[in-house]
């Protein structure tokens, strides 16, 4: 037996893994990494990746191993991490014993991190799948954030529930963000539209795993009347623009349904990207086909 003893959580600290897809439809968001190209990165270090991972917002995480060995592949942001004091590179797969000490801090950039295991953390399933939503409150342990004094239970092998998410190619290391129109993008008329593309964003303090607000410094949103409208389905990368203009970019535990209008849609890979980008970094989008979209969520490239 192998156990994980939380000694120090950082903020949105929580067990994920690929999703909880098919759910939208009852109301439940698919949850899972933030940055699901980190996720990936971190399987393909592991001979026998597991599905469940712990993933890591900006601050301290330190636990401790019991019991027997496993590996544990850390990636995602750049952060500082030691085993038993001694410090080791980042972006690694390493053995880890029982009675290692790991910690981990934040380094110089991105907000998330996430160590992946070859042994599945042992909690529940639930509706086929570990990932957290904080938001319904669900999945995970006990459908909440890690804290110091929980103790994680490693399974003996591998789920063969563990799911696996469709492969998507790392969004572009930098530039715009690209976005496809959304299906408000009509409401804003022109010169908005053409504001959206040619000024600059910038990613707000307020950033969490619902969602992302994004400072409007331009005012490119400001005289805008109405912005609100019959509730409908949203995804994550909708970027919705509330009531005051305020933009936000909707995350991976964002609610269902939006009372806004949605001028665009982050596409899969650069919405990894954002969501490492740290408050004040600037944010300029970009938009592309629907086509070029499924070209590069197919891995063919694009721009």
């Amino acid at each position: 037996m192998t156990q994980l003893q939380i000694l120090s959580a950082a903020p949105m600290t929580t067990v994920q893994d690929s999703g909880r897809y098919g759910q939208l439809r009852h109301g439940i968001a698919a949850s899972g990494p933030m940055d699901r190209s980190a996720w990936h990165r971190a399987g393909q270090m592991l001979e026998h990746p597991a599905a469940s991972c712990i993933e890591f917002g900006a601050g301290r995480l330190e636990f401790l191993v019991e019991g027997e060995r496993i590996h544990a592949a850390f990636t995602g942001a750049e952060f500082r991490l030691s085993i038993n004091g001694i410090a080791r590179n980042w972006e690694t797969k390493i053995e880890l014993n029982g009675g290692d000490r790991v910690e981990i801090s934040p380094g110089g950039t991105g907000n998330f991190g996430l160590v992946r295991f070859d042994r599945e953390i042992d909690v529940p399933l639930v509706l086929g799948s570990r990932a957290t939503n904080l938001i319904a409150g669900l999945g995970g342990l006990a459908g909440r954030t890690l804290r110091a004094g929980d103790v994680l239970e490693i399974a003996h092998e591998l789920s063969a529930a563990a799911g696996t998410a469709p492969f998507q190619t790392a969004g572009q290391a930098n530039g715009p963000v690209r976005v496809i129109w959304g299906i408000h993008a009509d409401m804003f008329g022109p010169k908005a539209r053409r504001a959206f593309l040619e000024c600059a964003f910038a990613v707000s303090p307020k950033l969490d795993r619902m969602g992302m607000r994004l400072l409007d410094s331009s005012g490119v949103f400001s005289d805008l009347q109405h912005l609100s409208l019959v509730s409908d389905v949203v995804v994550p990368g909708d970027v919705q623009i509330l009531g005051d203009g305020t933009p936000i970019v909707l995350m991976r535990d964002h609610q269902p349904t939006g009372g806004y209008p949605r001028i665009a849609t982050v596409v899969g890979p650069d919405l990894d990207r954002l969501a490492q980008m740290r408050p004040g970094t600037e944010v300029r989008f970009a938009s592309i086909s629907v086509e070029n979209a499924h070209t590069i969520r197919r891995g063919e490239g694009g721009s």
